[in-house]
C-alpha cells in the first residue's frame, strides 16, 4: 500500500474527531494531541418507546451524545483498512473501487482523506456492519441498533445517513464518489437490492443545483472522469446511472395548468361560485404529479437513492414548548427555518411513498438541528455516522485559514471590538431605505474604522496577487442584515449614480472597489455586485424593492453581455438569471463575473458559493449562534491553489475576518423560556381629568436663518472636541488563527492627508448639511467664513488623544460631531441666529389624551400619579430619580400639570452623524399661577452626562426650545436639566421662581 495515508495534508491527524492540537497561551499548536470535551454541545432528546418487537427501547438517552458512535465507526474503519481487500466483507466491485481510491496514481490531486473516509463509512454501514453473519451482526449492533433507532424517532418514513464534512472538505466528490459505488454495484450485481442505479440529489437553492450539474455523466466536466473516480474499465458502468438534480423549492404543489379553463388562480370566492354545490376545484398538483414534473426521469424507478446536500435544512420537525422570542430577525429565522424544512422533509416523504427510497445520504458541513426546530439549537443529527470537522480542515491544511481578532488597542482585557461588531454598531444603522435621506452615505464610525482595515489589508493581498500575475482579484464580501444596511454600504463602498445637487456620479469611497472613477465616469466593468442571495435562490424571482435598488447593475450587466455574446442572449434573460450568473462566475477569468472584487450581500451569501478567490470578510449583521458564524466564514474557506509542494504539502492560504464573532471550540447556548408577565393598563382618565390634558408640538426639523452678514464664532469649553480611541475605534486590530501567521490590520487611507484639506472637508460639510436657505440650497457665499472659522476651531479647540490622528475627525461620524460643535459657536456679525422649528405636516400637535397601552412593569416602576397632577393614571419611571420627581411634581403649589413622556409619543429630533435621531425627554410640566400665564418645561433627569447627552441638551437649548418659542402659538417654553438627587426639589423650585419671573 502506498503512503497515501500517511501524507500530512491529505490525511487528518487525529484517530477520533474529538481530538485536536493542543494549544499554547499564544494560540499555537504544541504538537501534542488531546481530547476534546464536546459533549456538552449536544442535546438530550427524550423519545418514548416504540411499539416494535426489535427496537423496543428508549432510543435516546437522557444524555444523547453521536461522539461515542462516531467514534466507534472511525475505529472500526481503521481496524478495516488494514484487511486484504478480499477479507474485507464488500463485493469484489466494492474492492476494487477502495483500491483505486487508495493506490491509483492519480494524474491531478488525489481525493483527501475526509472524503474517502466518508464514502468508506457509507459502504462500511451497508456492506460490512449490515453482513449477516451472526457473528458481526453482534459486533456492530451497537451501531446498527443506534442508527436505526435514531431514524425511527426523527425520521420514521426515511432512512437517513449522515456524513459531516467541512466546507471546503469536497463534498461534491464524495457524491461522486457515493453514485460510483453504487452504480457499478447495480449493474453488475442486477438482482441485489442493496444498490441502486437512480439518484435524487436535492439541493438548498439554484446556484449548489447549477453546481452539482457535474454529477450528470453526461456533463462535458463530469466529476467521474475528471477526477479520475472510477478505473478505467468501469468507466462505461456509469454511463448507466440516472442523475436528477433538482432544489426543495421544488416539492411545493403548484397549480395545475390543466384545471377547468378560467378558473386558475382563482379567489376563494370566484371558486366557490364556479364550483356550485359540486365538488371542490382541485387547483394544485397531486404529490404524483409534483413528482412527475421534478424528476420524470425517475418515475419508472425504484429503491432509489437520495442526497442532500446543505442537509441541515431538512429535518422533521419536533413539538416543543413555547421559548422565549428574543427579537423580531430571531422570530422570521425560526419562520424560515421551519418552512424549509417542512417543504423539504415532505417532499422527500412524498418520493418515498411513490417510489421507494432505499437510503438518504445527508452531506453537509453543519448537520445540526437549526432555530425552530423544537430540538435545541446546535443539536448534531443523530444520524450522523462520520465528522471532519472545520478544525480538523483547517489543521490538516485543505482550507484557508480564517483569522479572526484576538486582540486590539482600544479593549485591553476585553473582546476585541471587531470581533463583535454588531454590538457597537446596530443602533447606528438605518432600520429601512426611507430611513436613509438621499444623497447621503454615512455609515458608523466603528464599521468605518474596520471596514477601512479591513481594505488597507486587501490592498496589499491585491498588489500581490496583481504582481505574481495570477489573472484574477481577491474577493472582499460584507454580509449585511437587510437591504437598507446593504444598499448603504454599497453606496459607500461602490459610489452612487446622482447627487442632490448635480447629476454627476459620486465614486465609491474605496478605490478598488469603486465603480466609477475619481470624475464620476462608470468603468467599463463593476468592481462591487450588491446580491440578495436568498432572494436568487428561491427561483421565484426578485422583489421588487431589491430590483429597483439594482437597476444600473442589472442593465450594466446586459450591456456587458450584449457585447460578448450579442443581443439573443440578452433578450430572453430575466433580472434575476442574469445577477446569478454574475454571482456564480465571481472569480472566474473570461465569465461575467470575472471583474467583481467586493460582493455586499444581503442576508447571507448562498451556501455552496464556490467561489476560491475570496480572501476578506466583514459581518455586518448579529450572529446568535457559531452556527451562523461558520456558515458565514465558510463562504472564504475553499482554496485557491492546490498544488502540493515538494515537501508534500500546501501553500497555506488565509482568509481574514471581522464582525463575525467565529470561536474555533465553541459551545451552543440556548436562552431558557420564560413565563408571560402581568400586564398593567396605562392611560389618560377622561373626562374626570381632561382640564389636565397637555399638549405640545410635534418638531420635523429646523430651519435656520442666519441672514446674509458676516459669519463669526464664540467658541467656549463646550466648543472643544478630544479625539479619543474610543470614538475612533481600533485602529490596529491584531488578527490570528488557531495556525499560521498573524496579522496587524490598520487603517491606513488617511495617512497623507493635510491640515488645510482636513479644514477644507469640514467647512463643505458645514455648508452643505448646516447652512441651506428655505429653497435647501446651499448659501456659498457663506463658504470663506465657515472656512476661517473652522480653522480656527482646529487650532484652538481640537486636539488627538491615544495615538490618534488628526485626520481621523474626517470619519463622517465625527466629523459631523465637529461640525455641530462649530455650528453651535457661529453667530452672524449682527448676532443674529434665528432658529424656527419645522412642524409635522400630517400630525403637528400631540395631546396626553391619546397615552392607552399595556405594561409588564412591575409596581416599583408605576407611580400612582395625583388625580389633581396629571391626566395619565400611571406614570412609568425608568429609575428611583423619576419616582422622586414625580412625587415633587404631585406636590410642588406651582405645578398645574404634568405628564412622564412614556409612549406619550413626544420627540425631539437631533442631527448625529448626517442622520435624523430622536431624543425622548422625561416629563413635559406646566408651571405657574395660572393657565393665563404658565410656562411648559421639558424636564430631563440625568446623572452623568455622556456626549451623547450632552448633544441632546444642545439641542433642546439651542434649537427645539427657541424654534418652538418662534412659532408663538404653542406658549412659552423652557428645558431643565436636573443631575443630582439630594438637591432636585431645591433646583426645581429655584428653576421654576426663575422662569416664572
Amino acid at each position: 500500500m502506498s503512503d497515501f495515508f500517511n501524507n500530512p495534508i491529505l490525511n487528518s491527524p487525529f484517530d477520533t474527531p474529538n481530538q485536536h492540537w493542543e494549544l499554547n497561551v499564544d494560540g499555537q499548536p504544541t504538537g501534542k494531541i488531546v481530547q476534546a470535551r464536546r459533549n456538552a454541545q449536544y442535546e438530550t432528546v427524550a423519545v418514548p418507546k416504540v411499539a416494535s418487537s426489535t427496537y423496543q427501547t428508549e432510543l435516546f438517552r437522557d444524555e444523547y451524545d453521536p461522539i461515542p458512535i462516531i467514534n466507534d465507526i472511525r475505529q472500526h474503519l481503521k481496524e478495516w483498512r488494514r484487511l486484504p481487500l478480499e477479507q474485507c466483507g464488500v463485493t469484489p466491485h466494492t474492492a476494487k473501487i477502495l483500491h483505486h481510491w487508495r493506490e491509483y496514481d492519480f494524474p491531478n490531486r488525489r481525493p483527501f482523506f475526509c472524503q474517502v473516509e466518508a464514502a468508506e463509512a457509507a459502504i462500511w454501514l451497508s456492506e460490512v456492519a449490515e453482513c449477516h453473519s451472526d457473528t458481526t451482526k453482534k459486533k456492530h449492533s451497537r451501531i446498527r441498533q443506534h442508527l436505526k433507532s435514531a431514524n425511527l424517532a426523527a425520521n420514521p418514513d426515511l432512512f437517513r445517513i449522515a456524513l459531516k464534512l467541512a466546507t471546503g472538505a469536497g463534498k461534491t466528490t464524495v457524491m461522486a464518489m457515493l453514485i460510483a459505488w453504487q452504480v457499478v454495484n447495480a449493474v453488475r450485481t442486477p438482482n441485489s437490492s442493496r444498490f441502486s442505479k437512480s439518484f435524487l440529489i436535492v439541493t438548498p437553492g439554484i446556484t449548489i443545483r447549477d453546481r452539482l450539474s457535474v454529477l450528470e455523466t453526461a456533463h462535458p466536466d463530469n466529476y467521474y472522469r475528471k477526477f479520475n473516480i472510477l478505473p478505467s474499465d468501469m468507466q462505461q458502468d456509469i454511463q448507466k446511472a440516472r442523475v436528477v438534480i433538482t432544489n426543495y423549492h421544488a416539492f411545493r404543489l403548484r397549480e395545475r395548468s390543466d384545471m377547468r379553463p378560467g378558473t386558475k388562480n382563482l379567489s376563494s370566492i370566484t371558486r366557490s361560485l364556479i364550483t356550485g354545490r359540486g365538488n371542490e376545484v382541485q387547483s394544485t398538483e397531486t404529490e404524483g404529479q409534483m413528482i412527475r414534473r421534478v424528476c420524470p426521469e425517475l418515475m419508472h424507478s425504484r429503491n432509489i437513492v437520495v442526497i442532500n446536500d446543505e442537509a441541515h435544512h431538512c429535518y422533521k420537525e419536533k413539538p416543543a414548548k413555547s421559548e422565549e422570542i428574543r427579537t423580531i430577525a430571531d422570530r422570521e429565522e425560526k419562520k424560515r427555518n421551519r418552512e424549509t424544512a417542512r417543504l423539504w422533509i415532505s417532499g422527500l416523504e412524498a418520493v418515498n411513498r411513490i417510489l421507494q427510497v432505499r437510503t438518504v445520504f445527508d452531506l453537509s458541513a453543519t448537520p445540526f438541528f437549526l432555530s425552530g426546530s423544537g430540538y435545541k439549537e446546535g443539536t448534531l443529527f443523530p444520524w450522523t455516522m462520520s465528522d471532519f470537522s472545520l478544525l480538523d480542515a483547517i489543521e490538516s491544511g485543505i482550507v484557508k485559514l480564517p483569522r479572526v481578532p484576538v486582540r486590539d488597542n482600544v479593549s485591553i482585557n476585553m473582546m476585541p471590538r471587531f470581533r463583535h461588531l454588531w454590538d457597537h454598531i446596530k443602533n447606528e444603522l438605518p432600520r429601512s431605505r426611507s430611513s436613509v435621506p438621499n444623497g447621503t452615505v454615512v455609515i458608523p464610525k466603528d464599521l468605518e474604522t474596520a471596514l477601512g482595515s479591513l481594505y488597507s489589508h486587501y490592498k496589499k493581498v491585491f498588489k500581490a496577487w496583481e504582481q505574481n500575475q495570477l489573472g484574477m482579484d481577491p474577493v472582499f464580501i460584507l454580509v449585511c442584515i437587510n437591504t437598507a444596511t446593504s444598499k448603504l454600504l454599497y453606496d459607500y463602498i461602490a459610489g452612487v449614480e446622482q447627487s442632490v445637487e448635480s447629476n454627476h456620479a459620486i465614486p465609491g469611497r474605496l478605490e478598488l472597489f469603486s465603480n466609477y472613477d475619481q470624475n464620476g465616469n462608470r468603468h467599463p466593468k463593476p468592481r462591487t455586485l450588491l446580491i440578495d442571495s436568498a432572494q436568487l435562490e428561491s427561483g421565484e424571482g426578485l422583489k421588487d424593492d431589491f430590483k429597483e435598488i439594482s437597476t444600473v447593475e442589472i442593465e450594466t450587466f446586459k450591456r456587458e453581455l450584449r457585447q460578448t455574446k450579442g443581443e439573443h442572449a440578452v433578450k430572453n434573460l430575466q433580472d434575476k438569471d442574469l445577477l446569478r450568473e454574475v454571482l456564480n462566475t465571481v472569480g472566474k477569468p473570461g465569465r461575467l463575473g470575472s471583474s467583481i472584487r467586493c460582493v455586499v450581500s444581503v442576508a447571507m451569501l448562498s451556501e455552496g458559493w464556490d467561489a476560491n478567490t475570496v480572501t476578506h470578510i466583514l459581518g455586518v449583521r448579529p450572529f446568535s449562534t457559531q452556527l451562523l458564524c461558520e456558515q458565514v466564514v465558510g463562504r472564504a474557506l475553499r482554496r485557491h491553489n492546490y498544488d502540493i509542494t515538494d515537501e508534500g504539502t500546501f501553500d497555506v492560504e488565509y482568509a481574514d475576518v471581522l464582525g463575525v464573532p467565529f470561536d474555533f471550540a465553541s459551545q451552543e447556548t440556548v436562552a431558557s423560556p420564560k413565563a408571560p408577565r402581568r400586564k398593567k393598563r396605562i392611560y389618560a382618565v377622561s373626562p374626570e381629568r381632561d382640564h389636565l390634558e397637555i399638549n405640545f408640538p410635534r418638531v420635523d426639523g429646523y430651519f435656520y436663518d442666519v441672514g446674509n452678514e458676516r459669519l463669526i464664532a464664540n467658541f467656549n469649553e463646550e466648543s472643544k472636541l478630544q479625539l479619543t480611541l474610543d470614538m475612533v475605534g481600533p485602529t490596529h486590530t491584531l488578527n490570528k488563527g488557531i495556525l499560521g501567521k498573524e496579522v496587524e490590520l490598520t487603517d491606513d487611507r488617511l495617512e497623507s492627508v493635510r491640515e488645510s484639506s482636513i479644514a477644507f472637508h469640514l467647512a463643505k460639510w458645514l455648508l452643505m448639511e448646516r447652512f441651506r436657505d428655505g429653497a435647501h440650497a446651499p448659501k456659498l457665499h457663506l463658504f470663506d467664513d465657515l472656512l476661517r472659522i473652522t480653522r480656527e476651531w482646529l487650532s484652538g479647540y481640537f486636539e488627538c488623544a491615544d495615538g490618534t490622528k488628526r485626520s481621523h475627525v474626517l470619519y463622517q461620524v465625527i466629523a459631523d460631531d465637529a461640525c455641530l460643535k462649530i455650528q453651535h459657536g457661529i453667530r452672524s456679525h449682527q448676532g443674529e441666529h434665528r432658529v424656527q422649528a419645522v412642524l409635522s405636516q400630517t400630525n403637528p400637535q400631540g395631546s396626553s389624551s391619546l397615552v392607552d397601552f399595556e405594561t409588564t412593569k412591575g409596581d416599583h416602576d408605576l407611580w400612582p400619579s395625583n388625580e389633581r397632577r396629571s391626566h395619565v393614571n400611571l406614570a412609568v419611571c425608568d429609575s428611583g430619580w423619576e419616582r422622586a420627581f414625580c412625587q415633587i411634581a404631585d406636590q410642588h403649589p406651582r405645578v398645574l400639570r404634568y405628564v412622564k413622556n412614556h409612549q406619550l409619543e413626544f420627540r425631539v429630533p437631533y442631527q448625529k452623524s448626517f442622520r435624523t435621531h430622536t431624543y425622548l425627554p422625561d416629563f413635559i410640566v406646566v408651571v405657574g399661577e395660572s393657565n393665563m400665564k404658565c410656562v411648559n418645561l421639558v424636564v430631563e433627569i440625568k446623572g452623568e452626562k455622556s456626549d451623547e447627552s450632552k448633544l441632546k441638551a444642545n439641542t433642546m437649548k439651542n434649537q427645539w426650545i427657541p424654534g418652538v418659542n418662534h412659532l408663538e402659538k404653542f406658549g412659552r417654553w423652557d428645558f431643565l436639566e436636573l443631575s443630582n438627587l439630594q438637591t432636585m426639589s431645591n433646583d426645581f423650585d429655584d428653576f421654576v421662581g426663575i422662569v416664572l419671573t
